[in-house]
């Protein structure tokens, strides 16, 4: 599929350097190839050029006038909810998991590794319980499915051998 994020004005991005760093900025105006004029007037970033390679383009897009000024990128903004719609997002949610996780003591990180040991413990017995009356009922591996009762069965034909006729 074609790239969706292309750095126009309006573009939502994430700063990935610098002071800044973590921060949401709305594109205001493309100075050259390489840098851009951003403003982040809800996450107490000041309005100034960023290079591209320090930015992260982001799926969200908020419309403004080309060069508007902070006023009317706060109001595109706040009527578009972006902080709304990043805390909801799962690169969002993943950032802050990694943040969760830095800040994790050793006794945190031991009872982390504690729970998990239980939980594949639990998840590890149902899987073998089901195995095992999947093996039963027949279904596992594709095998045809065999009668519990013996009332179920089909009665089994013998083959009757002839006696010679004497003469």
């Amino acid at each position: 599929m074609p790239f969706n994020r292309f750095v126009e004005t309006g573009r939502v991005a994430l700063l990935s350097d610098g002071p800044n760093k973590g921060k949401l900025v709305g594109i205001v105006d493309v100075v050259d190839q390489t840098r851009v004029l951003v403003d982040g007037p809800e996450t107490g970033v000041c309005r100034g050029p960023v290079r591209l390679n320090q930015l992260h383009l982001t799926k969200f897009r908020i419309k403004f006038p080309y060069t508007a000024s902070t006023r009317v990128v706060r109001k595109a903004w706040k009527d578009n909810k972006v902080d709304e719609k990043w805390s909801n997002s799962i690169w969002a949610k993943k950032l802050d998991a990694k943040k969760k996780r830095a800040t994790l003591t050793d006794f945190d990180r031991f009872k982390l590794r504690r729970a998990r040991s239980i939980r594949n413990k639990i998840r590890t017995n149902a899987f073998y319980r089901l195995k095992k009356v999947a093996s039963v009922d027949g279904t596992l591996y594709g095998k045809k499915k065999i009668p519990k009762n013996k009332k179920d069965k089909k009665p089994e034909k013998k083959a009757e051998k002839k006696a010679p006729k004497k003469k």
